[in-house]
């Protein structure tokens, strides 16, 4: 399953006032993150995502996602877990740029789909232990 937020960066969102958008999703594992920086972003439209105040994509703390005319994409193994659905989306521009596009998407599926089987199953898998 994948969710798709889009957002409209105007000048008057900046790091100030920033777009702030609640990402309610399900439990699982989220597996892919793709950020789409439309052309005209240029490299001016910053995104970060938190989970309950701390920031987890960036990995680096305080740091920003930015791009222009790119989509960022990366692979990822991020559990959403049950009372922990709510992630936080936050994009703002340099007070110039006016009216593009960023879409963030995620890949979430169940845990057992993508890890279908515990470490112990796998281990005794591997080395034919019962």
């Amino acid at each position: 399953m994948f969710y798709t937020f889009t957002n409209t960066v105007n000048t008057g969102d900046v790091v100030g006032d920033p777009i702030i958008q609640n990402l309610d999703l399900i439990t699982g594992i989220i597996h892919q993150v793709d950020i789409l920086f439309q052309d005209g972003c240029d490299n001016e439209a910053h995104v970060q995502i938190f989970q309950a105040k701390t920031q987890i994509w960036p990995t680096n703390d305080g740091a920003t996602i930015v791009g222009n005319a790119i989509v960022v994409s990366f692979r990822e193994f991020f559990e959403i877990r049950p009372g922990a659905t709510d992630l936080e989306l936050r994009i703002w521009g340099d007070g110039v740029i006016d009216d593009v596009n960023v879409s963030l998407q995620l890949g979430l599926l169940p845990k057992r789909v993508l890890q279908p089987l515990s470490f112990e199953e796998l281990l005794a898998a591997a080395t034919g232990a019962r």
